[in-house]
């Protein structure tokens, strides 16, 4: 058995290959079915969801075909963000939440994420346990009788089940009259919902990438392509601009003059409002090792803590509830605002710097500057599948060098990315040309290592 499966946000991969068929999905809704089959007398329901991919039907397909078959009713919702997945799990009673997505990733790729009955993202045991189900078919329970095979419905009402609950997390006495907002929908999954939570709040709306077509998630648009967003926030005179990803658990902020606003930013602003409320828990707020030198020293200054983890939203998620956090998150916009949801949430997290942007009355490009970043350059380079480059001699040695020249003034991160074949290489340090100079012959180095392998 291998862990190899789950990723570290799901199962994902190119749409009709391993592990990313129907086949697949199949085999994973039955055994995810008998692992949250209670044994009790009454029926197990799922909910499901999808973004806007064109392997959307056939993966939701599989996995309907899956759950019905070990007896479990399933409730449908469509293209919907993955926070409104957790979110319905739980508000319906579910045993199981599936989300279809492959979240910034190009639509070719598809994954799998699954969620508890509290609308949590799995544990590493249950995940195991479920990969342990598929490569052990032999141990599954037999499938239910063909009377007892669930059924499957749409939930009609869900969009409207989840735009409500994102409101429900704006300040009540507070309202967005006054405000232009633009807001790049990634063609994703939330290209109804997030436009009209903001309408709906008062706000003048400029949608964009609000039309997909099965092939154009994150095409040059959403939270990972926010050059367009920064034109249009710009041209139209928009006091500011929200980026979500295919999925929408993810945000990146433009200020009204066009600059990026990054999760680091965005955590320090939150923070730092919730802890002047009396609202911050835990003392600080839990992020990655890849968050800004600058983000800790600022926090340090508030009298606040942060909490660093492995890259992916998961160990900030595990670090949080362990140690009674409320505000956590990732640089590249996963935000984690556990007062009202159990994931990262795009759309919520973007409704709290609002309700900064509002009770401050500044403009975005004073409110979201809240410290001053550490130079950090984030480069990554594609390898082949079966080479491990952070295994090979010459890397190590490099690495080891790198480590040396930054000690004391700087950092260095390089890891494998949880949902790709690339290494991540980043520095960050005082010296801006020091770092990019440790980044670049890192860089070189397994380029040319690679190349030999």
């Amino acid at each position: 058995m291998t862990r190899s499966l789950f990723g570290t946000d799901g199962i994902r991969g190119r749409a009709n290959a391993h592990p990313m068929t129907a086949a697949m999905a199949l085999q994973v809704a039955q055994a995810a079915g008998a692992y949250f089959q209670s044994g009790q007398a009454r029926r197990h329901a799922a909910v499901i969801g999808k973004d806007t991919r064109l392997s959307g039907y056939m993966i939701e397909a599989a996995l309907t075909a899956g759950l019905l078959s070990r007896g479990m009713d399933v409730l449908l919702v469509g293209p919907l963000p993955t926070p409104a997945i957790a979110m319905l799990t739980r508000s319906m009673r579910a045993d199981v939440g599936i989300m279809v997505s492959a979240s910034h990733n190009p639509y070719e790729d598809n994954g799998i994420k699954l969620f508890g009955p509290d609308g949590y993202k799995l544990s590493d045991d249950a995940e195991a346990e479920i990969t342990r189900l598929i490569d052990e078919p032999d141990t599954l329970p037999p499938l239910v009788d063909s009377s007892r095979i669930g059924r499957a419905k749409r939930l009609e009402d869900a969009g409207g089940r989840y735009i409500e609950f994102a409101k429900s997390s704006f300040p009540r006495g507070l309202i967005l009259d006054g405000l232009k907002i633009a807001i790049d929908c990634a063609n994703g999954a939330a290209y109804r919902v997030a436009p009209t939570v903001l309408r709906e709040l008062g706000a003048e709306v400029i949608p964009l990438a609000v039309s997909p077509d099965g092939t154009n998630i994150n095409r040059e648009c959403g939270a990972t392509a926010v050059a367009h967003l920064a034109t249009q926030t710009v041209a139209h005179g928009a006091h500011i601009g929200l980026a979500l990803d295919g999925d929408a658990d993810r945000l990146i902020v433009i200020d009204e003059t066009g600059q990026v606003i990054d999760g680091d930013q965005i955590m320090a602003l939150i923070a730092t409002s919730w802890a002047r409320a009396g609202l911050l828990r835990g003392g600080g707020i839990v992020a990655t090792i890849m968050s800004n030198m600058g983000l800790e020293r600022h926090l340090e200054a508030q009298g606040l803590g942060l909490t660093r983890t492995k890259v992916g939203d998961r160990y900030v998620l595990e670090a949080m509830r362990a140690e009674g956090f409320n505000v956590g998150g990732e640089q590249s916009g996963h935000l984690i605002l556990a007062d009202y949801a159990t994931t990262g949430d795009g759309l919520i997290a973007a409704l709290q710097v609002l309700a900064c942007l509002v009770e401050s009355g500044k403009r975005a490009s004073e409110l979201t500057r809240v410290f001053k970043p550490f130079p950090q350059i984030l480069k990554n380079i594609r390898y082949a599948p079966g080479v491990d480059p952070l295994a090979l001699d010459p890397v190590l040695t490099a690495i080891a060098a790198a480590e040396h020249r930054l000690k004391g003034s700087g950092r260095l991160v390089i890891r494998k990315s949880g949902t790709e074949p690339l290494i991540r290489v980043m520095a960050e340090g005082e010296d801006s040309a020091l770092v990019a100079e440790t980044v670049d012959a890192l860089i070189a180095v397994v380029a040319s290592t690679l190349v030999k392998a």
